[in-house]
């Protein structure tokens, strides 16, 4: 990270596999329950689709690892970069329910995640805020979620459903893996409608993006 995409390898279920270092690395390894079978699929740097998404301070750097679409079951991987003073995640969106319209449109999914934080200097740190409202499962439950974590280098934060946005302090690159699975393999999510008119007033992009 820091430098350029990931390598991702995606194993179907019952593999067994050894990782053998040659050079100074780090890895990540993540997996979700599947009935289904595909074939091993390496993603290299240079065919990961790299954006920028987002206006004004919202600016952020997306890197698709596995996106929806890709030839695997339920996993999508992300990598997003965060440049100093900038959010992500935002506006505050959600993926707890699964909905589909009319037409046979998905509208959202329900999606599990969770977020693995990197910090381009040691004593750096982010903040993200974790909350429900009534649209949310929980929320429905009696068991709402309302919370403000400040995950540092190395950190994981895991999000089961609710709103989840993501600030970077000025001084800081925030880097985060986000790994989801649910009812589909797909990100449709919904906006709090309390924040989503922050889209509309949008007047450009940041020029720090992206970051190489």
């Amino acid at each position: 990270m820091f430098i350029g995409a990931a390598h991702a390898l995606y194993l179907p279920r019952r593999t067994k596999s050894t990782v053998t270092a040659e050079d100074a690395c780090e890895f990540a390894v993540t997996w979700v329950p599947t009935n289904e079978d595909h074939d091993p699929w390496l993603i290299r740097p240079e065919h990961v689709k790299i954006s920028v998404r987002g206006g004004d301070h919202a600016c952020r750097q997306i890197n698709d690892l596995l996106p929806p679409g890709s030839p695997v079951h339920r996993l999508v991987l992300v990598e997003v970069y965060t440049p100093s003073g900038n959010w992500s995640s935002y506006p505050p969106h959600k993926h707890d329910v699964h909905i589909v319209d009319s037409q046979g449109t998905l509208i959202e999914a329900d999606l599990e995640e969770v977020y693995f934080f990197k910090i381009d200097k040691p004593e750096g740190y982010a903040f993200q805020w974790v909350y429900t409202d009534e649209r949310s499962p929980l929320h429905q439950a009696g068991s709402p979620i309302d919370a403000v974590v400040r995950p540092e280098n190395n950190c994981a934060v895991l999000v089961p459903e609710g709103y989840h946005p993501v600030a970077s302090p000025p001084g800081y690159t925030t880097y985060y893996l986000n790994v989801l699975a649910g009812s589909a393999q797909s990100l449709a999510n919904q906006d709090d409608p309390r924040y989503a008119w922050v889209k509309d007033s949008y007047s450009h992009t940041d020029p720090r993006l992206p970051l190489y």
